[in-house]
């Protein structure tokens, strides 16, 4: 199987309950739920993504004939040292990451993640799994290790989703032109304190 990727690159993860760690990211191309293509964004079922999926001219991006390729090219962008740690996401990853590519990335020394809008199971193999749900008429996976829910969105809301079986429940502002949510989600968590705020700090940081 080939594998089209947008970018690869390293960082630190921004969000949830590994914010702050480094990590090699992996943004797949391609999503089940928008194209990507701003015209058809009113119509998509998830409308408000502030991510580019669209092609495979980002940093590191391109076409890997195989998952051996792509394991290797992304372990090459690991500085050393620490535990080495991959976040495949997207878009939408289930679209292409397969149990082969998993086994690839964890044989050169990657703890393998995911972050997925849940409408495609996720493979067992996987070390960590974060769903964000952007529908509840498609969602299939129902557990996971972080369930990382856009707050406010008009599809899914917190009682809809807080009895699946994850370890850590976090709302995650709407990153909205015009709006802050931030007030809204912390007032949320105060009032339901099974849920934890999400704040993107590599956007605060200033960090791809």
């Amino acid at each position: 199987m080939t594998y089209s990727v947008k970018e690869l690159f390293y960082t630190l993860q921004g969000e949830g309950a590994q914010s702050g760690r480094a990590a090699i990211f992996c943004r797949f191309s391609g999503c089940n739920l928008w194209s990507g293509l701003e015209k058809d964004r009113k119509d998509a079922i998830c409308n408000f993504c502030d991510t580019d999926f669209v092609g495979m001219d980002g940093t590191g991006g391109g076409k890997f004939k195989n998952a051996q390729e792509l394991a290797a090219k992304a372990f090459a962008k690991w500085p050393g040292g620490g535990d080495p740690y991959i976040v495949c996401t997207g878009g939408e990853p289930l679209l292409q990451l397969d149990v082969t590519l998993i086994k690839a990335l964890q044989k050169v020394g990657f703890e393998v993640a995911v972050e997925t809008n849940g409408t495609i199971a996720a493979p067992k193999e996987l070390d960590w799994v974060c769903v964000s749900p952007k529908t509840m008429d498609q969602l299939v996976q129902l557990s996971g290790d972080e369930l990382k829910l856009v707050y406010p969105q008009l599809k899914v809301q917190p009682h809809d989703v807080e009895h699946l079986k994850f370890k850590h429940y976090f709302l995650q502002p709407l990153d909205e032109i015009g709006t802050d949510h931030t007030k809204a989600v912390t007032n949320y968590c105060l009032d339901n304190p099974k849920w934890r705020i999400s704040i993107q700090t590599h956007k605060i940081i200033d960090i791809s």
